[in-house]
């Protein structure tokens, strides 16, 4: 059994790059689509640059590039033990305090 941390999914900023950039690719790809299909009247011209662009924002952010891993993030150590200080012991939630037992 494979656990999520033996992936290398830990850099939180590549995620949020990967987001903007589909975000912006798919709205620039489907402005650019709909003005061609508008001025040039052809509805099947604009499905295959909306398809092509989306497939291009594909192979842009879906492959773990090496630009999206660049701020890795420190896990604590798994089972706590000499890893929780005093200060993390003592939780208080609504005013009720709650220990580590």
């Amino acid at each position: 059994m494979t656990r999520l941390t033996d992936y290398n999914l830990k850099d939180f900023e590549g995620q949020k790059l990967a987001e903007i950039l589909a975000t912006v690719a798919l709205s620039a790809v489907g402005v650019a689509s709909f003005l061609t299909g508008f001025i040039v009247q052809d509805i099947a011209l604009a499905l295959k640059i909306g398809l092509g662009g989306t497939a291009l924002t594909f192979l842009l952010v879906v492959p773990p590039w090496s630009f999206f891993n660049r701020h890795k993030v420190d896990w604590l150590p798994v089972g706590g033990g000499s890893a929780i200080t005093s200060a993390q012991q003592k939780i208080v939630i609504d005013e009720k305090l709650f220990t580590k037992q």
